[in-house]
């Protein structure tokens, strides 16, 4: 599956129990009529992954469901799911790229005073 939005918020990795279980958590809002804010969470080697990406790019995920079953002390079940990222990328390259080019002051190679080319 994927998923296509804004980052909106990326956590630091956390480091759970003495086992060294990792994890990072990213939130994406996505871009619809009714936008969702879906939190995403990288596990092990998967959260350095969000290392070179800042809030607000746009960016697609690809990620699994996972779900599990847990029975309380009480015998009751309940049931946990949870979305894992395994990859991510900027969306648009090409457009944040030209966005960066126009924003930048346009440099002349020409000196205004020493126009006499042959050409």
């Amino acid at each position: 599956m994927e998923l296509i939005g804004k980052i909106k918020l990326i956590n630091k990795t956390q480091t759970i129990g003495n086992n060294g279980f990792r994890k990072r958590e990213v939130v994406i809002t996505t871009e619809e009529q009714y936008p969702q804010h879906i939190l995403v969470e990288f596990v092990q080697d998967k959260c350095d992954l969000l290392n070179n990406f800042i809030v607000g790019q746009e960016v697609k995920i690809g990620l699994n469901l996972r779900g599990r079953e847990w029975i309380n002390p009480q015998g009751v079940i309940k049931y946990f799911n949870a979305i894992q990222g395994w990859r991510i990328e900027i969306v648009n390259v090409e457009e944040s790229m030209s966005t960066k080019a126009i924003e930048q002051e346009p440099v002349s190679f020409l000196d205004e005073s020493d126009n006499d080319l042959p050409f």
